[in-house]
């Protein structure tokens, strides 16, 4: 579990480091998102060492807001828009 939580906490450093230097937006959007899956195993492991499930209604939620920013960004990268005018006519 350690050299997992080792490997994912590298991981996330290099995610990291291209969500800040990314050369395009979407290779950002895709680092983000990358960063939120990793932040769910990690809490995912520590929820094994700590042998506790109080840990999976946080990584439910982290999964619910990851795929929310995720949509957000992808429609946004899309149409320029989030939220369509179209019922205002």
């Amino acid at each position: 579990m350690i050299i997992c939580s080792i490997v994912i906490g590298i991981s996330l450093l290099l995610l990291v480091l291209r969500l800040l230097k990314g050369p395009t937006t979407i290779d950002r959007v895709i680092a983000l998102d990358a960063i939120g899956v990793s932040l769910i195993g990690l809490i995912g492991i520590f929820s094994i060492i700590v042998d506790t499930a109080f840990y999976v209604e946080i990584i439910l939620l982290l999964a619910v807001l990851s795929f929310i920013g995720t949509i957000s960004f992808a429609k946004f990268l899309e149409k320029g828009k989030i939220i369509d005018d179209s019922s205002k006519k």
